[in-house]
This record gives C-alpha cells, structure tokens and sequence, in this order.
C-alpha cells in the first residue's frame, strides 16, 4: 500500500508528514547514507509511519490547535507562531519533515521505542561491571530531533514576560 503523506489540508487518512521523496533529498544532502538508500521504497515507507507514528508522543504540547476533527495527525494546525513569524496551516514546518526523515532512519534500524521492564542496578560479566544511576532513563532519547520540534512545542511551564 502506498504512503499516504499529509499535505497540510488534514488528511482523514495521513500516515506520514514526509514522503519517500523528501526522506530521500534530505538524505542525499546530508551524504545519502547507506541505511537509508540500501532501502526498498516499501521499507522507507514503513519507516515513515513509524517515525511519524514516534511523534505521536507530542500530543497535547504542540502550539496550535488542529485544523480538523477528522484529520489523523496532529499536523496541520493553525495559530502557530514561532519567533514571532504565523506559520501557514497548510503547509508542513519544515522541522516537522526533517524530524520524520530523522526518526525514519533509526525506525529502519530498529525500535524507536521498546517495552520497559525492571531497570538493572548492577550487571556483572567477567571482570566488567555496569552500575546504573537510580531512576535512569530506560528510553533513548532523540536530541537532535527534540531540538528540531522545540519551536513547535508548547513551553514547559514558562510564562511569557510582555515589557510595557
């Protein structure tokens, strides 16, 4: 089944904000690697809805409100304005697509999120031993792509200072 990739009028049926073609010229500016080019196009689509499906974790702290009730991602919306500037509802930020481009990459090479289980305090191999920080974090995080949709979130409980 084809990739059905949103193009900002709020697709009711919307599976990815990037298409196989964007995936591919972002790649290929940044050195065309070999885990995504070595990829059949169906893989690359599959890989799509995953990081797409990944961003799905944003919900509730995106700026903005939706386009529609119907649309299947939370992209399109409207009243989104980053440094100032109202950004069109119908036409995909530009971190929005690269974002998903970032995540397809790692969805191609495995889970972008696992199952938590009991995290492990001390692991002993051999004469090697790990010992993990109470409460470490068992998910990986993806900086780079928290750092490309910052803009396009809500502010964790900052307050806007407005000088008169």
């Amino acid at each position: 089944m084809s990739l059905i990739t949103e193009t900002g009028a709020g697709l009711p049926d919307a599976e990815s904000f990037a298409s196989v073609a964007d995936a591919d010229a972002y790649w290929a500016a940044r050195g065309a690697p070999a885990a995504w080019t070595g990829l059949t196009t169906s893989a690359k689509e599959s890989a799509l809805r995953l990081g797409t499906e990944h961003l799905a974790r944003f919900t509730g702290m995106w700026r903005g409100t939706r386009l529609k009730a119907t649309q299947a991602l939370d992209w399109p919306r409207g009243g989104v304005v980053v440094d100032g500037v109202e950004l069109a509802y119908s036409v995909l930020p530009v971190q929005l697509v690269r974002a998903v481009c970032e995540l397809a990459l790692k969805a191609a090479s495995g889970a972008l999120l696992s199952d938590e289980s009991a995290q492990v305090k001390s692991e002993k191999v051999g004469p090697l031993e790990v010992v993990y920080a109470d409460g470490a974090r068992q998910q990986t995080r993806f900086v780079y792509v928290e750092t490309l949709l910052a803009p396009l979130l809500r502010g964790g409980g900052t307050i806007a200072l407005v000088r008169c």
